[in-house]
């Protein structure tokens, strides 16, 4: 076949026609990406309109000030004294600040006993639980913030600082407990004490407060409780309901034994507790996706998250914390949860998943605008978060990640003792 060559005009012709095509359809193509992103964002508008979360605050127990456990795993004495201390509050309507170095100084001490007693084959660690602070204020007392040395005071810092203070404990306590000893000197203790005053300061025998002299046990006996009335419960089926048994977490090394009850009875105590002018201690689950870093804390479904401001569901698991915690605000009522449930919780603690980290004070109880139901818990995270210190749990993140509740056996109702078997 031969080749033939197009006149000149209509090579011009031809190539401004092609010229013009391909200038049309990228302008097409342009306003329709336009169209798209204008489209997209209005409609992730349009799922966000009303979804920043308003909370309408339906019952709020009297708390004392909001501290902050800064770099100590502390969590476990800050909410079981800030607990305390709202019972104190309700009881006389005075206001205390109770120390938890105090506490926690007694307790590491007991903790290494034990820890040796076990040969090491037990967690020894910051971490406790809120029998711990019980158990040491019945043993020993309490003593007011101001008369025990102030958290961090130690070690230069104007907060509680573990950094250097623990591991060295940790090392000095293994060598005790984990080495090869064919007998023990009873002098280990001075040294586990030697360092525990050492970064914590010495805790007083007698002092003078608000004009009067005391021991820590007369004061604790002053503030107007009767430190046999706290209870714990917790909701599990590997353990027969409306039995006790000892909650298998590496945290409650002191075996102490909590009220087995249904998850339905669990939540209705914490509610009817509440609503009698009682606060709640609360150990449980933090780690999970839904808990933020400022405030907020949803049962997230992370099946159902699909489209989160143009993020699918696959997309979602690979974010960061911050990422997911920054998005769940911008969706906020508008937040796909999973409804907390008996076989769910058991599960969970069974593969793990569920864990025991963190203790803070249940002190009330909310609404969002579509009408679900929020707790306010105290936390000792300090106040510079969005609600000043204070998180939103929704009821089913509750539900679901409670380990255990510990509270006044007289805020369980007369109907609801007989059921737990629980003596008032």
């Amino acid at each position: 076949m031969r080749n033939f060559a197009l006149p000149l005009y209509i090579q011009r012709w031809t190539n401004r026609t092609n010229e013009n095509i391909e200038t049309k359809m990228k302008k097409y193509l342009t306003f329709a990406l336009m169209t798209l992103a204008l489209s997209a964002n209005a409609q992730d508008k349009a799922a966000e309109n009303g979804a920043k979360l308003q909370f309408t605050t339906i019952k709020a127990n009297p708390i004392t000030p909001i501290k902050n456990q800064y770099k100590s795993g502390t969590c476990w004495c800050y909410a079981t004294l800030g607990f305390f201390e709202s019972e104190v509050l309700r009881a006389t309507g005075k206001t205390v600040d109770l120390s938890e170095m105090f506490v926690a100084n007694k307790n590491y001490l007991d903790e290494a006993i034990f820890h040796t007693r076990m040969h090491g084959m037990s967690r020894f660690s910051e971490g406790g639980s809120c029998d711990d602070a019980l158990e040491m204020i019945k043993a020993h007392g309490v003593v007011p913030e101001s008369v025990m040395a102030q958290p961090g005071s130690m070690v230069g810092d104007t907060l509680a600082d573990f950094t250097e203070f623990f591991p060295s404990l940790e090392k000095y306590v293994a060598s005790i407990a984990e080495e090869e000893h064919k007998e023990l000197s009873p002098a280990w203790t001075n040294g586990v004490q030697g360092i525990i005053d050492a970064y914590m300061g010495k805790c007083p025998t007698s002092f003078t407060y608000e004009g009067k002299s005391y021991t820590p046990q007369t004061y604790a006996a002053s503030l107007g409780l009767n430190w046999n009335d706290y209870i714990s419960i917790t909701s599990f089926t590997h353990h027969p309901f409306y039995e006790k048994f000892a909650i298998e977490a590496p945290y409650k090394w002191r075996w102490s034994l909590s009220h087995n009850v249904p998850l339905n009875d669990m939540m209705t105590i914490i509610d009817e507790a509440l609503d009698a002018g009682y606060t709640v201690a609360w150990g449980g689950d933090v780690s999970e996706d839904g808990f933020t870093r400022n405030g907020l804390a949803l049962n997230v479904d992370n099946s159902s998250m699909k489209s989160l401001g143009g993020t699918d569901a696959a997309r979602w698991l690979r974010l960061s914390k911050s990422e997911r915690a920054a998005k769940l605000e911008a969706l906020g009522a508008n937040t796909p949860e999973v409804t907390a449930s008996q076989e769910r919780r058991q599960k969970r603690f069974d593969n793990w998943r569920m864990t025991y980290d963190h203790v803070m004070v249940i002190y009330g109880r909310a609404k969002d605008q579509n009408g679900k139901t929020y707790y306010m818990v105290k936390n000792s995270w300090g106040t510079n978060t969005h609600y000043d210190g204070t998180w939103y749990m929704s009821r089913n993140y509750i539900a679901d990640n409670t380990v255990y509740i510990f509270l006044n056996k007289n805020a369980v109702t007369k109907t609801m003792a007989k059921k737990v078997k629980l003596k008032i």
